[in-house]
């Protein structure tokens, strides 16, 4: 379903394009119940269990990911107990909301994106962020991984709401060489990102992602969570570089130089992160997006 297009040339605010979205991008009931219980701190992990058993779907798939080598559990996982019980509530929220996600957004015109191609290019940038974090020692690199497979959001609801604004700024960022979020800016009056900040911040999402994906473009600028934003930000500028050349200096000027210093990496881990992403990313398809399986 496409949704009519209300803002003309005017400028326009995330708030209001998230206004607009809010009947047609709600997230799915199973994530919403299993967030509530998570988070109710007199539940238990029998409550977490009943409540992903009304979703054989979402059960069969979490089970998928938990025994994959994404997480390497020391032994099979073979209920939803023993995966809460080895993974911690945590990780099986963010499971659940990995395995539900694209049940969230409708599908745009595919004169705008394909949307195959926009979850394996969110799965990319997803992986890049792990390795990234886990380059910095981080041991929370799965909720790098899931924050960045969100990063770009923000462009499903623009797509929604303005999408001739938004394939204008297309045009024009490619015409004049110029980074995609400040022609948005010029064109839109907001970027992706900020956008997608704001329907994180509409989820009651974590404040460190909501900071990242605003700003992801921006990574100094994000204060406390600099660090969380410049992982996202080197991993959405890498997740487009071919990992069998090198990188193009237009690519590498492209990555705030703040960034680097920040997670205390450096252009040399580029080359070796993109093989090992790419060495990932057949697995990670068919185990988060089996709907996509020409992929892998």
């Amino acid at each position: 379903m496409e949704m009519p297009h209300v803002f003309g040339s005017t400028h326009t605010t995330p708030e209001e394009l998230i206004s607009q979205t809010t009947e047609l991008v709600s997230l799915p009931d199973i994530y919403v119940r299993i967030k509530a219980v998570i988070y109710d701190p007199n539940s238990t992990m029998t409550d977490v269990a009943n409540v992903l058993s009304h979703d054989p779907a979402i059960c069969a798939r979490m089970l998928k990911v938990a025994n994959s080598a994404f997480f390497s559990v020391p032994s099979k996982v073979e209920t939803v107990k023993a995966a809460i019980r080895l993974l911690g509530t945590q990780q099986v929220h963010d499971l659940v909301l990995a395995a539900t996600i694209t049940r969230t957004f409708p599908d745009i015109p595919d004169n705008l994106i394909s949307m195959e191609d926009y979850w394996v290019n969110s799965l990319r940038c997803g992986l890049l962020a792990r390795l990234l974090a886990e380059r910095c020692k981080s041991t929370h690199g799965e909720r790098f991984f899931l924050g960045s497979l969100l990063h770009d959001t923000g462009h499903l609801i623009m797509y929604q709401t303005v999408p001739e604004e938004s394939r204008e700024a297309l045009i024009s960022a490619r015409q004049e060489n110029r980074p995609l979020y400040l022609v948005e800016r010029d064109i839109i009056g907001c970027d992706y990102g900020q956008v997608g900040s704001e329907l994180m911040q509409s989820w009651n999402f974590p404040d460190n992602w909501i900071q990242a994906v605003r700003y992801q473009n921006e990574p100094a600028e994000a204060q406390d969570f600099s660090f969380e934003a410049s992982i996202m930000h080197l991993s959405v500028r890498m997740k487009d570089m071919d990992s069998s050349a090198d990188a193009a200096p237009r690519e590498l000027s492209a990555i705030d130089p703040i960034a680097w210093e920040i997670t205390g990496l450096s252009e040399d881990i580029i080359e070796p992160l993109l093989s090992e992403a790419d060495e990932q990313l057949g697995s990670a398809v068919e185990t988060f997006f089996p709907e996509y399986r020409q992929y892998s």
